[in-house]
């Protein structure tokens, strides 16, 4: 390729260079030349500012020193308190990994330690963070990864050929998105971005209500045309559908972050769980999961990244879920620029900053309206959590027990850390895949809010490892039910619709002592959304018996608003205002219908912009 033989006629003469990979939007050069690995800095830099690529020097494996020999030698110069947990290799690759508890110490100070493994060893060192609580997902995902490193040597090197490639010409350049779900619904996020050049698949979630697919029967659908698909966070209604594709065929990129693939993982896999306890059939098994996961090409927050051969893709915080990402699609020359928010939130929460706002351009944006209509204000933050701190104690005192349905990831370590920040001393008990989606945080710190980060890293102090919580197993949960012990139990599914929390919702609920205390959105059609509107007589799904049996509800029922990890009206109005650079049209999405007909009519207003609230099916031109 033409970029190819630009870059080698402008390295060094002692580059000595043995190979040149793509990989995905990267371009990696092996060398021969200790000299050139050791010193490449300078000269690849100049490089990169000329051809607008990102490069990499990687060791030859001629030049690398012994495996066993290395350990040693990463041993000696690592200094104490970086907690190494494991060292191994990737030859292909020609990179040692090293997992530690404090990556940090390796790096060291301006990468002394760094530089020093890498110039002392020739090997190019990778760091990864151990997760403080351990972690099968986290470990299972980075095993998988590294057993497949030499299908994904060859994967990303054939994305990053079709990245580079040469398109032709068209009379007329256009941009256009097909709504193939969220539109005016909560659930199965699938938004489809198509061009002349590229398709890419932005999220594909179920229906948290229905369990409904995206509207991949459309015509203008066609799995084998997607160039990439983009996940914006790992909650089911955003990711739940992904596997399907991978399932049957599509063997494409997906890009997300690198807690994103992980929280994906274990959301999908529960998912299939679920429906297989329910008796349903899920759309894919676990070795689609496996598949998702070796197709996987995990992007920090900034980095921008070629997508196609005309679209640059960049990831900024949403401020909604660990990892959860704002995605930002560059398209063409200057041609289009859209800005997909997924779920957002723009207050400080325990867990994260608000959503970022400083684009340079945005033509388009699709933006969310969960809590978008003009009645949905939600009360300030710090009063959600005093209300919250109050009804446990109020309960507690009375000897009974408070029982919070969450969704596993997000909402339950945002309860978490506000537990943890108020000092309680109550006993909080919670399930496996609660304690799994723990310990994934707990491997990406540096994803958390700055207070988090200065607490765990300079301070010690991690409130997801706090002595107040406790991990439940499946068999030990009719004893928590029965003591008279009171405490806090966590439990999914945020929703009520389905999950460990039904099991102790039979047995909390008989008892006026008991307080179901609702902590987020309830999609319509749930059971935690009837339970808000006053049901007391409940038919919940027995699973021994393959019946439904009911629930007499006498426990008191509250709602804290306030505590999401959705923006609130205002919030989002406030998203906007402050956004560096405006957008010319607006799309809303992912809200019930009102909510978002309101959102849309009132940006409107607002900001004189073209507003649209799309429905499913719909197929609307940008450009």
């Amino acid at each position: 390729m033409s970029i190819l033989k630009e870059l080698q006629s402008k390295l060094p003469e002692n580059a000595m260079i043995s190979e040149v990979k793509f990989e995905g939007s990267e371009i990696v050069l092996y060398t021969k030349s200790k000299e050139f690995f050791r010193n490449s800095d300078g000269p690849i830099r100049s490089i990169v500012k000329e051809l607008k690529k990102r490069l990499e020097v990687r060791p030859d494996l001629t030049i690398t020193m012994d495996m066993e020999k290395t350990k040693k030698k990463i041993n000696d110069i690592v200094p104490e308190g970086a907690g190494i947990k494991e060292i191994y290799f990737e030859p292909e690759l020609g990179k040692v990994i090293i997992e530690a508890q404090k990556p940090g110490v390796i790096i060291g100070r301006n990468g002394e330690t760094f530089k020093m493994i890498k110039n002392e060893t020739c090997w190019l060192p990778k760091i990864e963070r151990a997760p403080a609580i351990n972690s099968d997902v986290v470990r299972a995902v980075r095993k998988l990864l590294h057993s497949e490193i030499d299908y994904r040597k060859k994967f990303l090197n054939k994305v990053g050929m079709k990245i580079n490639s040469d398109i032709k010409e068209t009379d007329e350049e256009w941009v256009r998105i097909a709504m193939l779900g969220s539109g005016r619904q909560v659930g199965r996020s699938s938004l489809l971005v198509q061009t002349p050049h590229s398709q890419i698949l932005l999220d594909a979630g179920v229906d948290p209500s229905s369990d409904k697919k995206p509207a991949i029967e459309l015509p203008e659908f066609d799995a084998e045309k997607i160039d990439a698909i983009i996940l914006s966070h790992a909650h089911t209604d955003h990711s739940g559908f992904i596997p399907y594709f991978y399932e049957n065929g599509y063997t494409g990129p997906l890009y997300c972050t690198p807690p994103t693939r992980d929280l994906m993982a274990l959301l999908c896999l529960d998912y299939i769980d679920v429906m297989q306890k329910e008796g349903h059939s899920p759309p894919y098994g676990k070795k689609a999961v496996e598949k998702t996961l070796k197709h996987s090409i995990a992007l920090n927050y900034g980095e921008v990244s070629d997508i196609a051969p005309n679209i640059r893709l960049t990831f900024q915080s949403a401020g909604h879920l660990l990892g959860s990402s704002l995605i930002h699609l560059h398209i063409g020359e200057g041609l289009h620029n859209i800005l997909y928010t997924s779920d957002i939130n723009y207050v400080n929460s325990k867990l994260f900053e608000p959503a970022y706002t400083n684009f340079q351009r945005i033509e388009t944006m699709i933006i969310e309206s969960t809590y978008g209509g003009s009645q949905n204000t939600l009360p300030p933050r710090i009063q959600a959590e005093k209300d919250m701190i109050n009804i446990i104690d109020k309960t507690v005192k009375n000897g009974g027990k408070v029982l919070i349905p969450s969704f596993a990831v997000g909402r339950a370590q945002e309860i978490m850390a506000i537990l943890d920040a108020h000092n309680i001393k109550t006993p909080v008990y919670m399930e496996g895949m609660l304690w799994d989606a723990t310990a994934i945080h707990t491997a990406y710190p540096e994803y958390l809010s700055h207070y988090l980060q200065k607490s765990i890293f300079r301070y010690g102090k991690n409130p997801f490892i706090s002595e107040i919580f406790h991990r439940v197993a499946p068999k030990e949960r009719n004893d928590l039910i029965d003591s008279a012990d009171p405490c806090v139990i966590i439990a999914t599914s945020g929703m009520l619709n389905g999950g460990p929390v039904i099991e102790y919702l039979k047995g909390l609920a008989p008892n006026p002592k008991n307080t179901l205390m609702f902590v987020g959105y309830n999609a319509e059609g749930t059971l935690g959304s009837r339970i808000q509107k006053g049901w007391r007589d409940l038919p919940v799904y027995n699973q021994k018996t393959g019946r439904n049996t009911t629930i007499e509800i006498k426990m008191n029922i509250e709602t804290i608003h306030g505590l999401s990890g959705h923006a609130g009206r205002n919030h989002l109005v406030n998203f906007v205002r402050n956004l560096r650079n405006k957008p010319d049209k607006v799309l809303v999405n992912h809200g019930e219908p009102k909510r978002c007909i309101e959102l849309a009519r009132d940006l409107h207003k607002m900001f004189k912009v073209e507003t649209n609230a799309p429905k499913n099916y719909e197929i609307i031109r940008l450009k």
